[in-house]
């Protein structure tokens, strides 16, 4: 009876903690970012909480607000042209660069829709995510029709392995992007609602 007790408050309880640490470790890290002139302490003479995450939220908002006319573009362009001339600056920088550019623009194609695929082996089934097609010199040496898919790993979907594999091998679904990211987090125990697949990308003749 305890046990049943003490199990049932501690679910509830940890997602709540969980939640507030992240939260707390967010706005520490914003805080800290803030250079001290822009500080609370130095502005109004006293601590504020979260003042930081404002800050950061306001110069990114005004960053992208500039960088949608003309002179804003051109400002950026000169910025990324002179970090690309930085040997080591330039790797880490453009590799970065495209993969927030492919994962958080409104028309990129990364975790666009959720999907099923065989893996690790013929039989076992997971989900997926289509993050496009192989290019180039890649493309050339594969069939044609062939996807790529990034498998996550569970509860932590940021770690994963990415795949090319033939479209008939791969079977759509109907469920959200989110829905689906909720169902690998809670390893099967949430799953979406209305799970469908879809006829949109269609399985090979021995898959089921």
């Amino acid at each position: 009876m305890f046990k049943r007790y003490f199990i049932t408050g501690l679910l509830i309880w940890l997602p709540i903690g969980i939640t507030v640490w992240v939260l707390s470790f967010v706005v520490n890290t914003l805080d800290n970012v803030v250079p001290i002139a822009l500080s609370p302490q130095a502005l109004f003479g006293r601590d504020i909480p979260g003042f930081g995450v404002l800050v950061v939220a306001l110069v990114v908002f005004l960053t992208g607000l500039l960088a949608t006319n003309l002179l804003g573009r051109r400002v950026v362009g000169l910025w990324e042209s002179l970090l690309a001339r930085i040997p080591l600056v330039r790797s880490i920088y453009s590799s970065v660069k495209q993969v927030s550019d492919t994962i958080l623009a409104p028309n990129g194609q990364a975790f666009r829709q959720a999907v099923l695929v065989q893996y690790p082996r013929a039989g076992s089934w997971t989900i997926a995510f289509v993050t496009g097609a192989p290019s180039h010199e890649v493309a050339s040496l594969l069939p044609p029709d062939t996807v790529s898919v990034y498998v996550p790993t569970t509860p932590n979907p940021t770690s994963g392995f990415f795949l090319m594999m033939p479209k008939s091998d791969v079977i759509a679904l109907s469920i959200p992007v989110d829905a689906a990211l909720k169902y690998v987090v809670s390893m099967g125990t949430v799953p979406p609602a209305a799970a469908q697949t879809s006829a949109l990308l269609r399985p090979t003749p021995g898959n089921p």
